[in-house]
């Protein structure tokens, strides 16, 4: 068993607290094979990583802002996401305003998603709209720690993914990985690896709600 002392926790949304991997991988297979391009070489490119910034890489000829859009309207009009078990009791036993979501998404497809499946929205969130470098770049959780007013080596990420590993280490924070999307081979870069988000406690480490966090991996 390991632990982390934090001062705030930054989540990445989808595979970590919501199980969206099946939809995302189906509406980029979807699009590819619209647009004449390999799915296999699509999805080598998307996790983890801004919609924009695949369609940049995959497809430079099309209109990457209206591709995007199309992709994440999709994916907000799926039903096959479902929230991941443990996700509400975790959030729950963070004091309010420690945590935040970091997500390669759009707000417009975060809140949608977040509303829908029941996972509660923050009052502070990175999304891809918030940030000229999406993930691996460690922008986006540099962001949150400003935004919520903490230093980043005082942040414990929660992430699934390499891109997201890669930025928040980048950043200068320690990683909580998921292999929920990936397998756990590929997870190497991360502090620590564990099954669940039931797998994850949070307690307070001092006096009141602004105390340090301890977290503890079981």
């Amino acid at each position: 068993m390991s632990s982390f002392c934090c001062s705030a926790i930054l989540f990445d949304l989808d595979g970590v607290l919501l199980d969206s991997t099946r939809v995302v991988a189906a509406q980029y297979r979807r699009w590819a094979t619209e647009n004449g391009l390999d799915p296999d070489e699509v999805m080598k490119a998307a996790h983890g990583v801004r919609t924009i910034e695949v369609i940049q890489r995959v497809a430079p000829h099309l209109d990457a802002v209206a591709e995007t859009q199309k992709i994440e309207k999709r994916e907000a009009a799926a039903d096959e996401v479902v929230r991941m078990p443990g996700a509400i009791e975790l959030l729950s036993s963070i004091p309010k305003g420690r945590w935040c979501v970091v997500t390669s998404g759009t707000r417009f497809l975060a809140v949608t998603r977040m509303r829908k499946f029941g996972v509660p929205v923050p009052e502070i969130m990175v999304t891809a709209d918030d940030v000229k470098n999406g993930k691996p770049d460690p922008e986006p959780y540099l962001k949150g720690a400003e935004l919520l007013r903490v230093k980043p080596a005082e942040c414990v990420v929660v992430e699934d993914a390499p891109a997201g590993i890669q930025a928040a280490r980048a950043a200068g924070m320690k990683v909580v990985s998921l292999p929920s999307t990936y397998p756990q081979e590929e997870l190497y870069e991360a502090d620590a690896i564990v099954s669940g988000l039931s797998n994850i406690k949070v307690s307070l480490d001092g006096a009141g709600s602004g105390g340090q966090m301890l977290v503890t991996l079981g």
